[in-house]
């Protein structure tokens, strides 16, 4: 048969075409988020934007807040900060607790840990100023190194993690919910490897998968970005995502599932699981070369970070004051 001859309509038409197709490829987090952005987006961290569940973490720095507008955005959860230390209330707290609540954004509170103030201290602020709004998200503590501010003393491990358990044990108490986990890489590798990993663990890293930047098995939420864009918020704004699947988040929500454990109280819901047919006789697994039967070996590990992996330097974006 002769070649058939291209014609300017069907070039244009096999351009749309493939476009369209890159469109698709480009990740589901475009279709799911468009209003959404970065400023500086990087391709490591492309996993926690095809994530369903996405949020913001905000805080004075982000000025007045049109909340409307972020819920319009899609914004699926916000956590807000309220306590640094034992002496500070972030000033925009009470304003953007209300209206977040008011536009319907689940939303919970993070305490920003000071090293130089004893934990009982903490404690009786964190009781003073966080809401027990029984609709809430479960509360945060952020623990990670205090560089360039007033608190810039290093504890030991053994005194952190004290530290950290006598104010979990007081975030718990006072909310009557599992405290969540903040923390940057840096911190974890120093103090936490290994430690609470009952709790959620809500993780920082902008540059690369998580798996290439913890010691840890799991995560809960991903904080992949610092120069997100949200309508609603002028400049930037932290973007998160949320590990699981709609059903997990909503039952984590109601207190039917503990992300941290990954347990389900009273038993996970039943769920229609597909048989695969079985396999036809006389079929049997394909050969390798040689004549070797094949046979199915899952994926390996991702190896450990190196101390080359290491952010030197970094520190997360929700302690400041």
């Amino acid at each position: 048969m002769p070649a058939r001859k291209l014609t300017r309509a069907g070039t244009s038409f096999g351009v749309l075409t493939f476009v369209a197709a890159l469109a698709c490829l480009a990740g589901p987090a475009l279709a799911l988020y468009p209003k959404k952005g970065d400023s500086a987006p990087h391709h490591g961290v492309r996993d926690a934007r095809r994530k369903v569940i996405q949020g913001i973490d905000v805080s004075r720095w982000q000025g007045d807040i049109d909340w409307a507008k972020v819920k319009d955005a899609g914004t699926r959860f916000a956590f807000i900060k309220a306590t640094e230390g034992g002496d500070h209330v972030d000033p925009n707290f009470k304003r953007n607790w209300a209206e977040a609540k008011k536009h319907g954004i689940p939303r919970g509170a993070y305490h920003f840990v000071w090293w130089c103030r004893p934990a009982k201290d903490q404690v009786r602020w964190i009781k003073k100023h966080i809401p027990r709004d029984p609709d809430a998200l479960p509360p945060v503590l952020d623990v990670e190194w205090q560089n360039d501010s007033q608190c810039s003393r290093r504890v030991s491990r053994e005194d952190a993690l004290e530290k950290i358990r006598i104010m979990m044990a007081g975030l718990r108490e006072h909310t009557g919910k599992k405290p969540i986990i903040y923390t940057d890489i840096n911190f974890h590798e120093d103090v936490l490897e290994g430690a609470f990993n009952d709790h959620p663990y809500w993780l920082r890293s902008t540059a690369a998968p998580l798996a290439k930047r913890y010691a840890r098995n799991r995560w809960e939420f991903w904080q992949f970005t610092t120069t997100g864009r949200v309508p609603g918020i002028v400049g930037h704004v932290d973007r998160n995502a949320f590990f699981g699947s709609e059903r997990e988040f909503e039952a984590w929500r109601q207190g039917r599932f503990d992300i941290g454990a990954r347990k389900w109280h009273g038993g996970e819901p039943k769920v229609a699981v597909r048989t695969p047919p079985p396999t036809p006789a006389g079929l049997r697994a394909p050969k390798a070369a040689g004549g070797t039967r094949l046979r199915f070996v899952p994926p390996g590990r991702i190896p450990a970070r190196t101390a080359d992996n290491r952010d030197v330097g970094v520190t997360g974006s929700l302690g400041r004051r």
